[in-house]
């Protein structure tokens, strides 16, 4: 483990197996969500979201580039900190996004049952369900890294 402060240890190559299992997860999650309609660029957008949230560089660099890619445009990932007053949010989006939110910064004064009925209005059961497995496994995800102390995740071919 050339690098890495043995204190601090890269938790997914240590006990690879529980890594691999938490890949899993997150591609049947995937599976899930796609199943239910929901986009890859929602799903994106809630995992950028989640990740700024926690200041998970390494997940950032990431999702941010996997948003792009999903067809998420350049002003919404500009203005994702901002959405709830951004115009350029749809419905829908704002229902994952609110569910990202009070997901990840879990406020115990918040009415969780409110929650789903704001969602509820652009989003189905099965919807916000798929949304929060996104968000519970991101949020997962965020603290690996963070517990880890991975680096930012850069192009193989930045040049291609």
């Amino acid at each position: 483990m050339s690098g890495v402060n043995v204190n601090r240890p890269y938790i997914d190559k240590v006990h690879p197996e529980v890594y691999k299992a938490m890949i899993q997860a997150a591609a049947a999650s995937r599976k899930v969500a796609r199943a239910e309609g929901l986009s890859d660029g929602l799903l994106e957008l809630v995992n950028v979201r989640v990740s700024q949230i926690n200041g998970c560089r390494t997940c950032l660099s990431i999702h941010a580039p996997a948003a792009r890619k999903a067809g998420v445009e350049e002003l919404k990932l500009d203005l994702l900190p901002t959405w709830r007053e951004a115009e350029v949010f749809d419905g829908q989006e704002r229902a994952a996004l609110l569910l990202a939110e009070t997901l990840t910064v879990i406020d115990k004064a918040a009415d969780r049952n409110e929650i789903a009925i704001e969602a509820g209005e652009y989003l189905s059961a099965e919807q916000i369900s798929a949304v929060e497995w996104t968000v519970t496994l991101i949020n997962a995800f965020n603290r690996i890294s963070i517990a880890s102390n991975h680096p930012v995740a850069r192009p193989r071919n930045a040049d291609s």
